[in-house]
């Protein structure tokens, strides 16, 4: 369960396992109605499809979800107007993107979620993922990122099959229609 930090409008506390930590949300905060570019945490309840690791600086994490290595085509569309909005694509891709290769370490370890996956709807967000948080707990663009201690420490209890719940305050959220499996039942390829 993701919940707002009090007094921290652009962070929020991480529960589970009987732990609470702090991560970082989006700058403008949680909202109901998320659209592309407005830098929000959408509210929801999210199913983990797969985790994405830096193997070139992190070793491969535990837990019971498909995984795979980053590759240098790896990246994710993020065009409202394109076909391939909101989902892998392999570089070089032409309409908007994001390479999920990053000089910093926010994409060390990436947990896909289905935000928005099924169905897919343009302009309502894309690229909503659990990762690395920057030093200090610095804003995501609508993300929830845990410091890397965190995932060092915790991580294989994070990296497993059950929703990420995120909300506005201590009431339950609805559930979102579960997408697809990620890997399509292939656990090396996108």
């Amino acid at each position: 369960m993701v919940r707002p930090r009090p007094g921290h409008a652009a962070q929020g506390l991480v529960a589970f396992d009987g732990r609470v930590v702090a991560c970082a949300l989006g700058r403008t905060g949680i909202t109901a109605l998320k659209r592309e570019g407005d830098w929000a945490t959408p509210v929801g309840r999210f199913s983990p499809l797969a985790v994405l690791f830096r193997a070139d600086r992190v070793g491969p994490p535990s837990g019971d979800l498909p995984l795979r290595a980053i590759r240098a085509d790896d990246g994710w569309a993020d065009d409202a107007g394109s076909a391939q909005y909101n989902c892998h694509v392999r570089l070089p891709f032409a309409p908007s993107h994001e390479s999920l290769i990053r000089d910093d370490h926010l994409y060390d370890v990436v947990v896909i979620t289905d935000h928005n996956r099924a169905p897919r709807i343009r302009g309502f967000g894309s690229a909503v993922f659990l990762h690395c948080a920057r030093e200090g707990l610095a804003p995501t663009a609508g993300c929830v990122a845990l410091p890397h201690d965190v995932w060092r420490r915790l991580g294989h209890r994070l990296l497993i099959d059950r929703p990420v719940l995120v909300a506005t305050s201590g009431r339950p959220v609805r559930r979102t229609k579960t997408a697809r499996p990620f890997f399509r039942g292939r656990r090396s390829a996108i």
